[in-house]
């Protein structure tokens, strides 16, 4: 039976909460190494996983072997002593218990053993390398550690994390993260699973809540077909209705004119004033970087957002993106189409929307 709720995922900016400088450096040292052992652990865990998989296609083995993934106990050819997800959890238990908490490499090793089961398939078909964990790597943390409560404005939320106070820093948000952390507060949605980052020095919470999806009269024999273009970004036909949305000249030559700006600067920045090296000469092309992002995300957001709208009123309960795989064969090949056309980012964000209206999304 499908599901009638998606999990939301968010990035909340955070702070440790503590005036102490001394207890707040003690705090953020803390954050780091535990950082760095989900790192080393995440990484174990693959590797072991990997070596699980494949030790029965080891041909230097005699032929009387027999290899079976499964507890030695319920399997008469099995070569485990436990299940094969508690073999991870105790090669983590005993390396990195009392350094930190068991809820993060519990958490970690149920999230990497489904990561794996996924793409399994394609590690053995050769089609997809294993995955390597940076120093970045979030640390995930069960639902039930994390309380949270309104700070004394109203404005904020306030928490505590395996004993480490936290605060949010939402500043001039315009999306939903204060909506639905208030619904979490008040007990109308649920937080489950979810991680805490460290990135380039700042704090981030990436918490996922769980929630109803749209109810909406759909058809799942009614098709909308939709092509992604450069030149219109989304043009989507249902039936005898079609709808072009986005232009060439709205998202391209925005883009483009954003990038010009940005070379002159760049070819400025030799004269700009110095002060701290490198990085201070060159936070005006990162403001421009940024204001680029910005923009594309916006659009993509828009225009993703229309298309859905555009189901939902002809009740159409399955998206197909028509020749999809080949547009993007091509745009690999061409390094303008690449630098300039988002078609992951669209993609993505269509199949968010469509997931969370019950659309079933079909790639040609």
């Amino acid at each position: 039976m499908e599901k009638k709720t998606i999990i939301l995922t968010r990035k909340i900016q955070v702070y440790v909460d503590c005036d102490d400088k001394e207890q707040k450096d003690a705090y953020y040292k803390q954050l780091y190494e535990w950082q760095f052992l989900s790192f080393q652990a995440a990484n174990l865990i693959f590797t072991h996983l990997y070596v699980q998989d494949r030790v029965k296609d080891l041909i230097y083995f005699t032929d009387d072997i027999k290899v079976k993934l499964a507890d030695y106990k319920k399997e008469e050819d099995g070569i485990l002593n436990s299940s094969r997800m508690n073999t991870t959890y105790r090669i983590l238990s005993s390396r990195f218990l009392g350094k930190m908490p068991s809820n993060i490499f519990s958490n970690l090793n149920n999230t990497l053993h489904n990561v794996y089961n996924t793409e399994r398939s394609a590690y053995w078909k050769g089609e997809k390398s294993l995955r390597n964990y940076k120093r970045s790597i979030p640390m995930p943390f069960g639902a039930d550690k994390l309380k949270l409560e309104n700070d004394e404005k109203g404005r904020d939320f306030k928490f505590k994390l395996f004993k480490i106070p936290f605060k949010t820093y939402l500043g001039k948000d315009r999306s939903d993260k204060k909506v639905l952390l208030q619904r979490t507060l008040a007990g109308t949605l649920k937080l489950r699973t979810s991680s805490l980052k460290i990135d380039k020095g700042k704090l981030y919470l990436l918490a996922a809540f769980e929630m109803e999806r749209d109810e909406h009269q759909l058809t799942d024999s009614v098709i909308a077909e939709a092509s992604l273009s450069i030149e219109h970004p989304i043009v989507v036909k249902v039936g005898k209705e079609q709808l072009q949305i986005g232009n060439k000249e709205e998202f391209l030559h925005r883009r483009l004119a954003i990038q010009a700006a940005r070379h002159r600067l760049q070819r400025g920045s030799t004269f700009n004033r110095s002060g701290k090296g490198r990085r201070r000469k060159l936070r005006s092309l990162e403001d421009w970087d940024a204001k680029e992002l910005r923009y594309v995300d916006n659009r993509l957001h828009l225009y993703s957002r229309r298309l859905i709208d555009m189901c939902i009123k002809t009740q159409a309960g399955t998206l197909l993106l028509v020749n999809q795989q080949h547009k993007e064969e091509v745009a690999k090949e061409e390094e303008f189409l690449l630098r300039n056309w988002s078609y992951y980012g669209l993609k993505e964000k269509i199949a968010y929307k469509a997931k969370k209206a019950g659309i079933n999304v079909i790639e040609e």
